[in-house]
């Protein structure tokens, strides 16, 4: 039974990263970390669980995370950081209507900077400035949700092994939206620790 509550505890810290963090930086409590797992690692393993059994395995977690942190810092100092100034974005309901329009105004778009993002029910376009009026006058007023200017992007170019440890491939926002591209082994434990997030937040607030 050890072995699953070891497994249990770092399967659990494997998907909290706020528990990653305290135990890599050194200011997490082992007993509180350890107390505030134990309903899931009973939930887990079926069985009795003793508190001194948890924190042990926090402990042997700890070592995984001082490690893992170590690449990080070297993947983030491998990084640059690239600012594009002069941006304006438009978002806009998602209607066939809406997508052929962009669609003719890709096959003729000549300007400096221009990203979609396409989300459930919004498309977000997002131009240099000088692109910015011919870009809103395609479409009519009652479909624009949004717009903004005098925005600026920065962009993090970072080196290949960030793929490596980092289980996400993209994130994008669109309007209200946010787009999260991970791999398919990695799906369900994503929607799981989501859906955990949400749930915590919703009883807080309760």
């Amino acid at each position: 039974m050890v072995n699953s509550i070891s497994k249990t505890v770092q399967t659990l810290i494997d998907e909290d990263l706020s528990l990653q963090d305290a135990l890599q930086r050194d200011y997490g409590n082992y007993s509180a970390i350890a107390r505030m797992l134990m309903p899931k690692v009973k939930e887990a393993v079926n069985d009795d669980v003793n508190l001194e059994s948890v924190i042990t395995s926090v402990k042997r977690a700890k070592a995984n995370y001082t490690i893992l942190q170590g690449k990080i810092t070297r993947i983030v100092a491998g990084s640059v950081l690239n600012i594009r100034t002069d941006m304006a974005k438009v978002s806009v309901d998602k209607t066939k209507k809406s997508l052929e329009k962009i669609r003719k105004t890709l096959a003729s778009f000549s300007g400096e900077f221009l990203q979609i993002i396409e989300g459930n029910s919004v498309v977000t376009l997002i131009s240099d400035l000088n692109s910015f009026n011919k870009i809103t006058a395609i479409f009519d007023k009652t479909d624009v949700i949004d717009q903004k200017q005098n925005l600026a992007t920065v962009i993090i170019r970072s080196p290949d092994q960030i793929r490596r440890h980092i289980n996400i491939e993209e994130t994008m926002s669109c309007y209200t939206e946010t787009i999260i591209v991970l791999a398919m082994e990695d799906v369900s434990k994503a929607f799981a620790a989501i859906t955990d997030l949400i749930a915590e937040a919703r009883r807080k607030i309760a």
